[in-house]
């Protein structure tokens, strides 16, 4: 998730744990951001991989060594118990490792035991309906609200906060467990995609083999079951040598995907899918979308368009909105 709903998030759980004691609050929401912090180590990630994004920091291990700093640190910034600070400061960032574990990115709990990832699948790494509420929130919280109304005001924002995340939480984890229930069955889906929405979700299935990637996915929407599809593309990994323009659609992702995955590296290490149109200019067009980073439904895509004279073929990364409307 976003840095500001992780602090949010830690800040509203602290909250419930010691009530308002602002220097407990601000050590748990300082806490749910720290993990964030790896992306500092970027440039030693390469030599000592432990440090990448979403490695170390975002373990038990890491956040047990934030809050023992904290604990020590914490009394000399501001008077309160060491074992306090130690408990919200671990808690916060047991909030962070949660909530990534929460989306469609993994994280390792156990490093550097073991390697074995927390991968729910119930929402977006990034997801903006989230990312407003919890900037909007910060705003009312600290700028508005702060010393300017009866703290009774102040209270009742926190609750409505605290009663807002439970039940997004609680509906993003229902509608993963009944979509999960669709997994493995006689539709054969492998994987569960989050969208924006907690109620509409991807059912995919992909297959490597023979230098080809066969891709299937299906729109599902809570409570109603797929109400799109499926959709299915089969297409080679490297480019084919081919001339002049295609003549299908088939032909044209047959082509592109190859082109695309080259262009792109999200692309590439993504759950995804193709569509091939004829444009207003009578130009194929093939266009391979990420399933998995996406935005006010569109998706980080690439966009190959093929001449109609027989030229190569124009690829541009792009944000695009797929014809089918999936995400």
């Amino acid at each position: 998730m976003d840095l500001f709903t992780h602090i949010l998030v830690a800040y509203l759980v602290t909250f419930g744990i010691v009530g308002f004691q602002p220097s407990y609050l601000a050590a748990g929401a300082l806490a749910g951001g720290l993990p964030d912090a790896d992306a500092l180590f970027f440039p030693l990630a390469k030599r000592f991989p432990i440090l990448r994004h979403h490695g170390i920091t975002h373990s038990l291990t890491g956040v047990t060594i934030v809050a023992v700093a904290g604990a020590l640190i914490g009394p000399l910034l501001a008077p309160g118990s060491p074992y306090l600070y130690f408990l919200v400061m671990f808690i916060g960032g047991c909030c962070h490792i949660l909530q990534d574990g929460f989306t469609n990115f993994a994280v390792p709990p156990l490093l550097p035991f073991s390697e074995k990832q927390l991968h729910i699948d119930a929402d977006r790494a990034i997801n903006f309906f989230t990312l407003v509420v919890s900037v909007a929130s910060f705003y009312l919280l600290l700028g508005v609200e702060r010393n300017h109304v009866p703290f009774a005001w102040y209270l009742l924002t926190v609750y409505l906060l605290m009663a807002f995340f439970a039940a997004y939480f609680a509906i993003r984890i229902a509608g993963r467990y009944v979509v999960g229930r669709r997994l493995g069955g006689p539709d054969g889906y492998q994987v569960v995609v989050p969208t924006a929405s907690p109620f509409r979700w991807v059912l995919l299935s992909e297959e490597t083999s023979a230098g080809r990637v066969r891709t299937r996915w299906a729109r599902y929407t809570f409570g109603r079951g797929i109400v799109d599809g499926p959709y299915s593309v089969d297409a080679p990994i490297e480019p084919p040598a081919h001339t002049g323009s295609p003549s299908s659609a088939g032909q044209a992702l047959e082509w592109s995907y190859g082109l695309a995955r080259r262009a792109s590296e999200i692309l590439a290490s993504t759950y995804h899918f193709g569509e091939a149109f004829v444009d207003a200019a009578g130009e194929w067009v093939a266009v391979w979308y990420s399933l998995e980073y996406a935005a006010f439904g569109r998706a980080s895509a690439v966009r190959v368009r093929f001449p109609p004279d027989g030229a190569p073929p124009v690829v541009k990364s792009q944000f695009y909105r797929p014809i089918h409307g999936a995400l």
